[in-house]
C-alpha cells in the first residue's frame, strides 16, 4: 500500500507542461473528469490486460490525471500511486479514491522526468496517453525503468493519429497537432518508442495498434461545446472575434454531426499500445 507523503514540493523540470496542467487546462479537466474519463476509458480494459496486474503487484500510473486508471489498477495490486504534475487534478484524483473507497490508490505531485521513485519500487508501470509530454522523453523513462523491479513491466498508450478528431480540428482551420518532441503526437511513430525506450534501459519493447471509440457528447450542441472549452481549442480561438467564434462553431457542429447516434457523439480514437520490460 502506497501512502501520499503530503505537501512534499518537488522538482520540476518539465515547466511549460507544469504550467498548462496547473493552469486553464488541468482545471478544465479535473471539473470535466467525467467527460475526459469517457473519451478515454474505451481502452482501460486493453491497456490493464496488457500491465497483467497480479494480486501482489505494486503500480505506478505516470501522468494519472484524474485518477481513474490509478483507482482501478489499485484494485487489481497490492496498491497503485499515481503521480501527475497537475495539481488540480490530483485534488480530484484523491477526492474520487475516498468516494470510491479505493485506499490503496495514493497520489504525487511531481514530474517523472526527476522524480525521486524508490529504487525498484513497483512491479509495473503504466500510463493511459500522459507521456508523450516529456521535454526528455529518454531520461523520463529512464527515471520510471529506475522505479522497477528488475524484470518489472511497462504498459502504456501514446496517441498514433487523432482519428476521429482530424475533421475536427480541419474546422478550425488547422490541421492539428503534427508529431514532434513533447506534443500529443511526439510518440506517434513506433521506431521513435522503440528508441526511446531502449535508450532509457528497457528491452522487448513492443508496439500494437489499437483503438476505441471516445464519447465526446450527448448529442452534437453539447459535444460541440464540449471541444470549444477542451484547452487547445479555446487556445486557438484565442484571439478570434464572435464571428469568427460563430462561423467555427457552426464548422465544428458540422464536423461532428456524422459521429452522432444513440445517444452520443462518438469520435474514433488511434492508439499504439506498448509494452516493454526492465
Amino acid at each position: 500500500m502506497f501512502t501520499t507523503r503530503g505537501a512534499l514540493v518537488h522538482e520540476v523540470v518539465n515547466t511549460h507542461q507544469a504550467e498548462a496542467w496547473n493552469g486553464y487546462e488541468g482545471t478544465h479537466w479535473a471539473d470535466h473528469h467525467e467527460r475526459y474519463d469517457a473519451v478515454n476509458s474505451g481502452y482501460n480494459d486493453v491497456l490493464l490486460t496488457a500491465a497483467d496486474i497480479g494480486p501482489a503487484d505494486r503500480v505506478l500510473d505516470v501522468g494519472c490525471g484524474n485518477g481513474q486508471l490509478t483507482r482501478l489498477a489499485a484494485r487489481r495490486g497490492r496498491g497503485a500511486l499515481g503521480l501527475d504534475l497537475s495539481g488540480p487534478m490530483l485534488a480530484r484524483a484523491r477526492a474520487l479514491a475516498v468516494a470510491e473507497g479505493v485506499a490503496d490508490a495514493a497520489f504525487e505531485q511531481g514530474d517523472a522526468q526527476v522524480f525521486p521513485f524508490p529504487p525498484g519500487g513497483f512491479d509495473v508501470a503504466l500510463s493511459r496517453f500522459g507521456v508523450m509530454f516529456f521535454a526528455d522523453p529518454v531520461r523520463a523513462f529512464g527515471n520510471v525503468r529506475s522505479a522497477l523491479r528488475p524484470d518489472g513491466r511497462l504498459a502504456f498508450l501514446s496517441m498514433r493519429g487523432l482519428g476521429g478528431l482530424a475533421d475536427v480540428l480541419a474546422a478550425l482551420g488547422g490541421g492539428g497537432p503534427q508529431p514532434g518532441p513533447a506534443g500529443p503526437l511526439s510518440l506517434a511513430d513506433p521506431d521513435v518508442v522503440r528508441d526511446v525506450l531502449g535508450a532509457a534501459g528497457f528491452r522487448d519493447v513492443r508496439a500494437e495498434p489499437v483503438e476505441a471509440a471516445g464519447v465526446w457528447g450527448r448529442d452534437v450542441p453539447d459535444a460541440t461545446d464540449f471541444l470549444l472549452a477542451w484547452g487547445p481549442v479555446r487556445f486557438a480561438l484565442r484571439d478570434a472575434d464572435p464571428a469568427a467564434r460563430d462561423r467555427v462553431r457552426r464548422a465544428v457542429a458540422d464536423a461532428l454531426a456524422p459521429h452522432a447516434g444513440e445517444g452520443a457523439v462518438r469520435l474514433r480514437g488511434e492508439a499504439w499500445l506498448v509494452t516493454a520490460r526492465t
